[in-house]
């Protein structure tokens, strides 16, 4: 899906500060996400990466400053989000079936109880095809693969039909083949839909993604083509991230903010 600056961002955020338990986790943070984009956001552990996602599906409230998800509040815009979290909250052991599974997404806020109707489970095998787990329907979801079991979760996310698909460490715990895959799968997406992912593995997703959000109080934009090498030294205590170098001189669209290490060159 090519970007198209004609259309209003998926997410806007403008000065946006948070602090958690008195602890300040962004301080006059900004940054767009344009409809059409493949964006990764990176960052130490702890530095507010799942912060960010909880405050754009409107989970969490900003202190001060806005954050905008397809132009409305991120109460009104989550219903237009399909959401992968990192923990799946769905015990492996739980005697469930893929199509179980899927079907979860299905569940939207204010839906009557009740037995799913029909056009529901059209919709899951649907999504189970996009995703290119058809096959899997109807298995137990306690006997699938780690690539499996992310390729199912990935269609419960697009089995609410989503314009923004947001992923948490999607290809966490994964063989290099098998994220190889995934990649391949999320950029058929894209072609269809805004892509947005979580990821601790910048040196993987670069090769892969349009562009890089660093996180750590500030939120630096790079495309992903200006990653440098292994710059762990701008996130203390996450050995083995290579990040962006933050060149402010160099980049026309760098947003500097206050505070942390991710604000500074």
């Amino acid at each position: 899906m090519t970007v198209d600056p004609r259309r209003p961002p998926v997410v806007e955020i403008t000065d946006l500060h948070f602090a958690y338990r008195g602890q300040p986790v962004f301080t006059g943070a900004r940054a767009v996400i344009p409809a059409g984009a493949f964006v990764s956001i990176v960052g130490p552990n702890g530095g507010g990466k799942t912060t960010l996602l909880r405050l754009v599906l409107g989970l969490l409230r900003p202190d001060r400053g806005q954050v905008r998800l397809f132009g409305e509040s991120p109460r009104r815009g989550r219903a237009r989000v399909g959401y992968m979290p990192q923990h799946a909250h769905v015990d492996p052991q739980f005697p469930v079936t893929v199509t179980d599974v899927v079907l979860m997404g299905r569940l939207r806020p204010g839906r009557l109880a009740g037995p799913y109707r029909r056009d529901d489970r059209e919709i899951v095998r649907s999504a189970l095809q996009e995703a290119e787990a058809l096959d899997l329907e109807g298995r137990p979801f306690s006997a699938l693969s780690g690539g499996q079991r992310q390729r199912v979760l990935i269609a419960r996310a697009l089995a609410c039909r989503p314009e923004l698909l947001l992923l948490d460490e999607p290809t966490a715990s994964l063989d290099p083949s098998v994220q190889d895959d995934l990649f391949e799968l999320l950029h058929r997406l894209n072609e269809r839909m805004t892509v947005v992912l979580v990821s601790h593995d910048v040196s993987s997703v670069s090769r892969h993604v349009d562009s890089i959000l660093c996180v750590s109080q500030g939120i630096d934009e790079h495309p992903a083509s200006e990653i440098s090498g292994a710059l762990a030294g701008l996130f203390p205590g996450s050995s083995g991230l290579s990040l962006v170098h933050h060149d402010h001189h160099h980049h026309p669209h760098h947003h500097e903010q206050g505070g942390g290490p991710g604000g500074r060159p």
